[in-house]
Parts: structure tokens; sequence; C-alpha cells
């Protein structure tokens, strides 16, 4: 459905649009990376955007004073020599992630003019120093391309994409290019399941900025707002109701006027859509039939433990499955997820 927007309306959509935003853009070079970067035209972010592009070498490098002969270690003549060959030959490496980090900050300062653009080389573990880096900027989102260099990661999600989204402190956008070029109005799909990560999910879509005429679409699987008892912990195959019940769809079409008339205030058309099956598929199935150009999916929940596996599952399921990209949005004043060593 496509909502006409007036001039009052334009006015009462720029009193709610996010002034402000600051993000973390991982980028390697990849054609991933690139299709990242062209993603954030269709992102909706403000005018007023602070982005920090990173790149990471993936390489060790010897302590700056490991040849030092102050610090009392003495080195026999190989050991010497080796790490004198480490130190050149990664700090190439590290020479041309700042390259990579300087081209793509180019790129993003042609697009976005109005942005404020920088750019860091660092070495390590790509996922480490990127939840490291998000953490001291204070990101809003991270952007990460769905797969990095490696070919064989191109058979799942990314295992740098999969821990930064699953471990991230802010949102995170897993960013797909489009075959297809259409500088249309955006389609926009949200999972919505009546907590408070969909409500923190709604609140962020209504605060960007989109074309007009952009659509959204809430999605809601009955599976997932009532659960069907223990049945979830056993085999794949979990009971599920033919179709969603009178009640259950009352009750969710009350529980989602509030985030409907707040997307539509913000100048979108909104359909809500409640079926009954797994969101993990009906969600990415849906987006994929009407051609979206992002899932948005919260990743906190306030109904509890049980609840806040199954939302946390089904992101990072979505995530990994999804045909467009993906963008977990993360409130801060949510429960902080796990952050395992590497």
């Amino acid at each position: 459905m496509v909502l006409a927007i007036c001039s009052c309306m334009r006015a009462k959509m720029a009193s709610q649009v996010r002034s402000s935003m600051k993000i973390l853009i991982a980028y390697d070079g990849s054609r991933c990376a690139e299709a990242a970067i062209d993603d954030l035209t269709r992102a909706g972010l403000p005018q007023k955007t602070t982005a920090t592009v990173v790149s990471v070498a993936e390489v060790w490098l010897p302590p700056p004073n490991s040849l030092d002969v102050d610090t009392g270690i003495k080195l026999d003549p190989e050991s010497q020599e080796l790490i004198r060959q480490h130190l050149s030959e990664n700090k190439g490496v590290v020479a041309e992630a700042e390259t990579l980090a300087n081209h793509a900050k180019t790129r993003i300062k042609q697009m976005f003019p109005n942005w404020l653009v920088s750019s860091r080389a660092t070495y390590g573990s790509p996922a480490f120093e990127i939840l490291i880096l998000a953490d001291q900027l204070e990101a809003d989102l991270v952007v990460v391309g769905s797969h990095g260099r490696s070919a064989l990661s191109r058979l799942f999600l990314g295992s740098v994409s999969q821990k930064v989204l699953t471990e991230a402190r802010c949102s995170v956008r897993v960013a797909r290019g489009r075959i297809e070029v259409d500088s249309g109005p955006e389609r926009i799909v949200v999972g919505f399941d009546a907590t408070s990560g969909s409500d923190a999910t709604v609140a962020e879509v209504a605060r960007r900025e989109w074309d007009l005429a952009s659509e959204v679409k809430l999605i809601t699987a009955t599976e997932q707002v009532v659960p069907v008892a223990i049945s979830r912990f056993m085999s794949p195959a979990n009971v599920s109701v033919a179709n969603p019940s009178h009640l259950e769809r009352c009750w969710i079409e009350k529980r989602a006027s509030g985030s409907i008339e707040k997307l539509r205030t913000a100048g979108l058309g909104v359909d809500l859509i409640v079926t009954a099956g797994n969101p993990k598929q009906l969600i990415v199935e849906e987006a994929e039939r009407w051609g979206a150009d992002c899932i948005f999916v919260g990743a906190n929940s306030s109904a509890g433990c049980f609840q806040q596996f199954l939302m946390g599952s089904t992101s990072a399921a979505i995530g990994a499955r999804a045909h467009c990209s993906v963008e977990v949005v993360r409130s801060k004043d949510g429960p902080r997820p796990e952050r395992r060593k590497l």
C-alpha cells in the first residue's frame, strides 16, 4: 500500500528522523565488501552520519621491541632473521589494508558528500578487531559484507560476519548487493513479534530517511509469538497450527497497531502479515517473494531467557539465509550478547 505524503506530513517526518548516526564499515576489498558500500544508498541513513572504514590485515606482527637488545632476551641469529622476515612481510599486508580502507573511504565520500568519513587499518583477528573498534567508537551500526575474501566462506554466512552479527553490542547490517538495479522506493520487511525487540526495530525503521512511497511489511509468524510448549526442544519438525487463530490474530493486530501508526506517520506504506510457521523460513521467503531490499529484525527481547534465545537464533538464521541485506537492531539499553574469547 502506497501512502500519499502531503507537505504537513513531510514536516512531521522531518521531526522524527534520526538526526545523526555513527557507523563502522568493515571492508576487505572483496565483492561482498563492495556490495556492502553500494547497499548504503538503500539503508535510509541520515545526512549527518559519521562513518569509519576499517580494514583488518589477518596477520601477526611481533612486538615492536622484539629485536631490541635492551629487552634482555637473547635470540639466536636464525630467530632474529625469522622475526625480521615476519615484520617485513606482514607490514606489507598491513599497508595493503590501509590502501583498501582509503579506497573505500574515497568511494563513500563520493556517494555521501555530507558524511564525515575516516579510515583505519589494523591487524589481527578481523572479527575481534571490528568488535573492539565498534565499542571504542560507540557505533550505532556496524556494516559488514555477507562473506569475506575466502572462497570457502561463500557456502555459508562468513565466519567474520557471523561473529560480528551475534556478538556486537550495537546494531549490525549484513549487506548483500542486488543483481538488478532499482532506484525506486525501498521495500522493507520487519520481523514483528510484539516484544521490546521488535518495538525498537520499528522505531529504528521509522527514524530512517527513506525515499517517498517506500513500503514496509510487518511479518508475524505465530509459532514465535505463541510457542508450542516443549516441542521446540525436540525434533526439527516443530508442531505448529495450520493457521493463526482468531484470538491470536486479534491480539497481534492490537499489539501491532502502534507500530503501524508510527511507520505511517513516518511516511511509509505499511502492511501487516500474520501467518503460522517458522519465522526463520517465512520471513526470508516473503522477503524474496516480494523483492525486498532489506529485512529488519530485533535482537533483544523482554520475554525472558527462552524468548531471547529464540529471537537471537532467528535473527542469526535470517542473516545467514536471506537473499537481501539484513539489519539486526540491537537496543543499547537491552541485554548485551555474550562475547566469546578468541
